[in-house]
């Protein structure tokens, strides 16, 4: 079972987003002074006295259409509340009671959940100078005061949190889960394909560069297995970036590759590789990510016989560094061979997690050696004395050698091809580390 879920609901600019990042002691949700920054759903797991829990951040709720964005943020936030098993509605206690605190009041009202009214911003917490008893009005009970910028009775917050909490829920945690990060430039389509594997939409999809601004992590059970979805932003050049909070996204992509286990790298079918599309990749190779080249809006693309060699021809080219990772041909709008892409995900994440035994990888090195004997460099050989497989995800290999220096890079791929071949690994980078032994 997963973990109870607490979402954070409000309407714009109360400090939900402070109060996320003060309860999971992190800088995760972004917080500015322009109401609206945060607008799909944020998740993020957090523990108190030993009970653990999702907590959600959630857009402002409005009720006036003030953007395009309006109607989509408010939807994103009742989906947070029907998910939730406790809801915090954040209310601004030096503001008072706003128009729009009653009408999310009322939804909550109507809702079935515990509700804990918090009443942020509070700077006296004196009994006899406290302002927010105004908003017994809402019908929600007692307000707990806080100060979310300052860590002001956040602990009582959080006692009252964990014993709302249902007790036959199952803390487990998410070690068997493959952590999936969607990764890729604005305007790809990857809130597309999240939604078009959820069957639902679970993240804003728009066709603006930079709608999603936060990475969300998404749970997912397919056919008795885990899966967690990162949604995240699209990374754009430093020199395009102009809103701070586009530039936290940015750092939060690359933390989102940083925990995932596979990375789905979408390009658009349309573009072609870009500089962009190498450096975000790139990172991912850099991380031993094991990867899937997701080429979407591929129905958009007139086609013969060979257009799709052609574009594999073309990508094998323009990402010559990560020959081995597999390519899918989707349209995420359409659906079209988007259920291929679990299995996909299965199998690279596989052979990310390859375990060999030390005498099958001495064994391959000493016939690739036989095979290919190693250049000398001045009079010089290099001599693989021993070998043993270190670690994985990625799967990395211990090479005892004579001299480390001898080894020529040409060499290195030279044996990363043989176990390719041997082995396979598609999907996955593989890596070789050198150490210095005599030989005995």
């Amino acid at each position: 079972m997963p973990k109870p879920i607490v979402a954070i609901v409000g309407r714009p600019n109360v400090g939900k987003s402070t109060l996320f990042n003060r309860i999971i002691q992190a800088r995760v949700a972004i917080v500015e002074d322009e109401p609206g920054i945060t607008r799909d759903r944020l998740y993020f797991d957090a523990e108190w006295n030993g009970t653990e829990f999702t907590l959600i951040d959630t857009g402002g709720i409005e009720f006036k259409e003030i953007d395009r964005f309006t109607a989509q943020v408010r939807k994103q936030a009742e989906l947070a509340i029907s998910e939730a098993d406790v809801v915090l509605f954040v209310v601004d206690a030096r503001a008072g009671v706003h128009p729009t605190d009653k009408e999310v009041a009322a939804v909550l009202r109507r809702s079935d959940k515990p509700v804990i009214l918090v009443a942020n911003k509070v700077e006296n917490f004196d009994a006899s100078k406290i302002p927010y008893y105004e908003f017994y009005e809402l019908g929600l009970g007692e307000p707990v005061p806080v100060s979310a910028a300052e860590g002001l009775n956040t602990g009582d917050l959080l006692d009252k949190v964990v014993g709302l909490l249902p007790k036959n829920k199952d803390n487990n945690n998410d070690e068997d889960a493959v952590k999936i990060a969607v990764i890729g430039r604005p305007n790809v389509g990857k809130s597309t394909l999240v939604n078009s594997l959820l069957g639902e939409e679970r993240v804003i999809v728009s066709d603006i560069p930079g709608t999603t601004r936060d990475a969300i992590d998404i749970h997912i059970k397919r056919e008795e297995k885990h899966y967690i979805l990162i949604d995240t932003a699209g990374m754009r050049r430093r020199k395009r970036i102009e809103m701070a909070a586009e530039r936290y996204s940015v750092i939060r992509s690359l933390r989102a590759i940083d925990r995932s286990d596979v990375v789905l790298m979408m390009l658009d079918a349309t573009e072609g590789v870009t500089e962009q599309d190498k450096r975000i990749v790139g990172y991912a190779e850099e991380k031993g990510k094991a990867i899937v080249l997701v080429i979407n809006k591929w129905d958009l693309i007139e086609k013969d016989d060979k257009t799709m060699q052609r574009f594999d021809e073309d990508i094998r080219e323009e990402l010559a560094f990560i020959q081995y990772a597999p390519t899918i041909y989707i349209s995420a709008l359409t659906k079209k061979r988007v259920n291929k892409i679990f299995e996909l995900v299965d199998f690279v994440a596989e052979n990310h997690s390859m375990r060999l035994s030390t005498s099958s990888v001495n064994q391959l090195v000493r016939e690739a050696v036989m095979q290919n004997p190693p250049p000398s460099d001045k009079g010089k050989k290099l001599k693989i004395l021993y070998a043993v497989q270190g670690s994985v995800a990625p799967p990395t290999f211990i090479l005892f050698v004579n001299d480390p220096d001898l080894m020529h890079f040409s060499y290195e791929r030279y044996l990363e091809n043989v176990f390719r071949s041997s082995y396979g690994f598609e999907g996955t980078p593989i890596r070789f580390v050198l150490r210095k032994r005599e030989r005995e």
